[in-house]
């Protein structure tokens, strides 16, 4: 990467641009939108999702079939993703076609018609997606904990949406869709390549001059704070898989730094985190043993899961239970806390190493912060975490406090 500074820029429109500048002859643009499976409307679940599949089926412009060819013939990929509150679409290509990239994004957002007859040949993938993500329980038993834990809010229902409320969805739904969220100051802009950032708000005013929607307040509210519980669904299963988490602090709080060095200590990716070492190395008593911290923007969800055989279930929990409560109660001394801190910083740099993980970040640190958090920034914050904001952050995964689920 050149030492030149990430810089960021704003149109008249009041869509945001953030550049990163490479030696790379490879490079990457998108758009990331804050929108996502959250903001379904009532009976509309999975409506984000079938957007992002079906942005590529056809503009005033162009046929889908010109549209999946128009980076591929130059050796480049277009493709997107969906969360619960961000929309990504973004294309990786030979620097040279950056003109060609932007342009075509810029269709997408202004010009796509959602043809019905694409709507239905599409409809059949979504839902085939859809039933293989339930046919795998490892999967499932996350979807189903969230609609426990966010029960009556949006953030708990499946991205990919449910049949009956797919099967009613037309394009007329997914114009409206695109014109009330795809605004510009809902979206960012984002690109890394070996150009200047000059070219790129030329080529972005040119193309994205249309875009003159009006923005809308965000309809999300906070979810209800749900009472705790633990259920075991039996469905057959030869294996049991748990989840066992609980609501935590958003994106925006001071809290997320101790969060996630908890969430590593306790089942990050090194063999060496605690649950790991207790629960599988030691003693046998699951297959897979793992963490995720989901950061939304007014909350968050801390959560383990683990997979075992049904015996083994309750024994695994009171090591689970035992293994946060040590934490909790001060039981990670200093030294041990530097070597945890060093393991996950060791971690970010690594998986930060990369032109599509620095786009995607850019693009969302942009949406949600208004600037590029430098990685360095980020590691300052971890390091600054003391053992008692630890044991603080331990406490909330409390067993009273804790949901928990069990697949069976």
């Amino acid at each position: 990467m050149k030492k030149d500074e990430i810089q960021t820029f704003v149109l008249p429109s009041g869509l945001r641009i953030v550049h990163v500048p490479t030696t790379s002859p490879v490079a990457w643009v998108g758009l990331a939108v804050n929108v996502g499976s959250r903001d379904d409307g009532e009976g509309q679940a999975g409506l984000a999702h079938f957007v992002e599949h079906t942005i590529f089926k056809g503009t005033t412009r162009r046929r889908a079939w010109h549209i999946n060819n128009r980076m591929e013939r130059v050796g480049g990929e277009l493709n997107a993703y969906t969360t619960k509150e961000c929309t990504t679409l973004y294309t990786v290509f030979p620097s040279k076609h950056l003109s060609r990239a932007v342009e075509l994004l810029a269709d997408l957002v202004l010009n796509s018609v959602f043809p019905e007859a694409e709507l239905e040949r599409e409809l059949d993938v979504v839902l085939e997606e859809a039933a293989s993500y339930r046919d795998s329980p490892a999967d499932a038993v996350f979807d189903d904990f969230e609609d426990v834990l966010f029960a009556g809010s949006s953030l708990g229902h499946n991205i990919l949406g449910i049949e009956e409320d797919l099967r009613m969805l037309t394009g007329a739904h997914c114009r409206a869709y695109l014109e009330h969220f795809f605004t510009p100051c809902n979206m960012v802009l984002f690109s890394v390549g070996d150009y200047d950032a000059a070219r790129l708000a030329r080529l972005a005013e040119r193309h994205f001059a249309a875009l003159r929607r009006t923005d809308h307040a965000s309809a999300r509210s906070l979810p209800v704070a749900t009472v705790p519980t633990s259920r075991t669904v039996e469905m057959g299963l030869h294996q049991s898989h748990t989840v066992t988490g609980a609501r935590v602090a958003g994106m925006y709080s001071e809290e997320r730094y101790a969060l996630s060095l908890l969430s590593n200590i306790l089942a990050g990716p090194g063999m060496n985190s605690l649950l790991n070492v207790q629960l599988r190395e030691r003693r046998g008593l699951v297959y897979t043993v793992e963490t995720s911290l989901a950061l939304y923007q007014d909350c968050g969800a801390l959560v383990i899961y683990f997979g075992c055989d049904h015996d083994k279930t309750p024994r695994a929990m009171r090591l689970v239970d035992h293994t946060i409560d040590h934490i909790a109660q001060g039981g990670i001394t200093a030294r041990q806390l530097d070597l945890h801190k060093r393991q996950l910083c060791g971690q970010m740099l690594v998986s930060g190493d990369s032109s599509e993980a620095t786009a995607m970040g850019a693009g969302r640190s942009v949406l949600y912060y208004d600037h590029v958090t430098p990685l360095s920034e980020a590691i300052d914050h971890i390091n600054a975490v003391t053992p008692e904001q630890l044991a603080t952050a331990a406490r909330q995964l409390a067993p009273a406090l804790r949901t928990t689920l069990t697949l069976r």
